[in-house]
C-alpha cells in the first residue's frame, strides 16, 4: 500500500494547452479514489501522469512517501511498482493465461517455484483457476479483463491504476465486475486510482471522488458529499443531472431568469436539515447578485396541469418518461428548458402537460462561489 501525493501538479502541452493546472490530492493509504469527468476534463491525463507516461511541466508527485516528480527528480514509469489496467486489456495473445500473469515477475527475475505460486494464488483470487492453459482468444471479454486485473496485482504493486477498466464491457458482466474489483483491491490492500466518465461506477466503487473540469479538480469528496452538497453549478450538474436556471439573489430570494421558478432562500418551516442554507454569509445582505440555481431531478414534483396554481407560472411539457431503476426518468420542456425529473406513483405520459413543482435546489452565487440549499 501507498500515499499519492500532489501539490500544485500542473501539465502543459507542447503547443500550450493546459492539461492540468494547480492540482492538490492526497490519496490516503488504501483508498480507492475515482477520477471523474467529461471528456477533456484531464482525468485521464492526471493518472497517465501518476503512471509515469506523462511529465508534469509544475508541481510535485509522491507515491508511497517518495518523489517521482518534482525539484528536479523524474523516475520512469517501470521505476514506480505500480500496477496498471487499461481498457483494452492489453495482453499478449501468444501467452496463456498463467504466461501474462506472470510475466512482470519473470521481468523481476522471480524464481520459477515462486513464480508459480504466486502466479496460482493470483488466479485463484479472480476465479481464474482452471483456465491457467488457456490462450486469451479462448476467453470471454470479463475473463480477459480478469487477467489484466490479475498481472496488474502479482507483483504486489504500490498502487493499481485503471483506465476506463471496465467501461468495454457489457452490464451485468460490468456491474459484477465492479464488485470483484472493490473486494479485490480490499483484500490485497491496494491503494486504488481509477478512471472512469461514469458516474455510476465512480459512486458506487470509490471512497471519495474527485472531479475534473478543464484540467482542474472541481470538487474531491464522498459520493453522499458529491450529491448532497456539490461545490458548484458544474459539480451538480455533472454529477447530478441538475438543471441550471440563472438568475439573481435580492434580499433572501432567488429570482430566476425562467419565469417558473421563485424559491426563497433559508431554512424550512420545520428547520429540515434537507433545505439548511449552506453558505449564509455568501447569500446575506441586500445587494444583488448574479446566481445559479441547480435543481436535481429527485428534487422535483410533478403535478397534474389542473391543479390550482399562480396563473403566471407556465406549465411543461412531458417529452420522454422512460423508465429506471429508481423510478421513471422523465424529461420536460418548461418554458424552452430542459427539465428532467424523477418520479414514481402517478406518471405522466409524453405530451401531457404538467406543473413542476421544485422543493429544493442548490444555489452558486457567481460572485463568491459559495452556494446555499434553496427551499421551496
Amino acid at each position: 500500500m501507498a500515499t499519492i501525493e500532489m501539490t500544485n501538479l500542473g501539465h502543459a502541452y507542447g503547443d500550450g494547452h493546459v492539461g492540468l493546472e494547480g492540482i492538490d490530492l492526497n490519496v490516503k493509504d488504501g483508498e480507492f479514489l475515482a477520477l471523474l469527468g467529461p471528456s477533456g476534463s484531464g482525468k485521464t491525463t492526471l493518472l497517465r501522469t501518476l503512471a509515469g507516461f506523462i511529465r508534469p511541466t509544475a508541481g510535485n508527485l509522491a507515491i508511497g512517501g517518495r518523489t517521482m516528480a518534482g525539484d528536479g527528480v523524474w523516475v520512469p514509469p517501470e521505476k514506480r511498482a505500480l500496477g496498471m489496467v487499461f481498457q483494452d486489456h492489453a495482453i499478449w495473445p501468444h501467452l496463456s493465461v498463467a504466461g501474462n500473469v506472470g510475466y512482470p515477475l519473470k521481468l523481476e527475475g522471480v524464481p520459477r517455484p515462486q513464480l508459480a505460486k504466486r502466479v496460482a494464488a493470483v488466479l485463484e483470487q479472480v476465479g481464474l483457476a482452471e483456465y491457467a492453459n488457456r490462450k486469451p482468444a479462448a476467453l470471454s471479454g470479463g475473463q480477459r479483463q480478469r487477467v489484466a486485473l490479475a498481472r496488474a496485482i502479482v507483483a504486489k504493486p504500490q498502487a493499481l491504476l485503471l483506465d476506463e477498466a471496465l467501461s468495454a464491457l457489457d452490464e451485468p458482466l460490468r456491474a459484477r465486475l465492479r464488485l470483484e474489483l472493490r473486494e479485490l483491491t480490499r483484500e490485497e490492500g491496494l491503494t486504488a486510482v481509477h478512471v472512469t466518465h461514469d458516474r455510476a461506477e465512480a459512486l458506487g466503487l470509490a471512497d471519495r471522488v474527485a472531479v475534473l473540469n478543464q484540467g482542474m479538480i472541481q470538487q474531491i469528496g464522498t459520493p453522499r458529499e458529491l450529491l448532497e452538497t456539490p461545490a458548484n453549478a458544474f459539480v451538480a450538474s455533472f454529477v447530478s443531472d441538475a438543471t441550471l436556471f440563472p438568475g439573481t439573489v435580492v434580499d433572501g430570494q432567488f429570482h430566476a431568469d425562467h419565469p417558473g421558478l421563485r424559491l426563497p432562500v433559508g431554512t424550512g418551516a420545520h428547520g429540515s436539515p434537507a433545505t439548511r442554507v449552506i453558505g449564509e454569509r455568501a447569500l446575506a445582505g441586500s445587494r444583488p447578485r448574479r446566481a445559479v440555481a441547480a435543481v436535481q431531478p429527485t428534487a422535483v414534483r410533478l403535478e397534474p396541469a389542473a391543479r390550482t396554481a399562480p396563473l403566471d407560472t407556465p406549465l411543461a411539457r412531458v417529452t420522454s418518461a422512460l423508465y429506471g431503476r429508481h423510478g421513471y426518468e422523465t424529461s420536460l420542456d418548461w418554458a424552452g428548458t430542459g427539465l428532467r425529473a424523477l418520479v414514481d406513483g402517478w406518471v405522466p405520459t409524453e405530451g401531457e402537460l404538467v406543473r413542476p413543482v421544485i422543493e429544493t435546489a442548490h444555489v452558486f452565487c457567481d460572485e463568491a462561489g459559495a452556494g446555499g440549499e434553496l427551499a421551496a
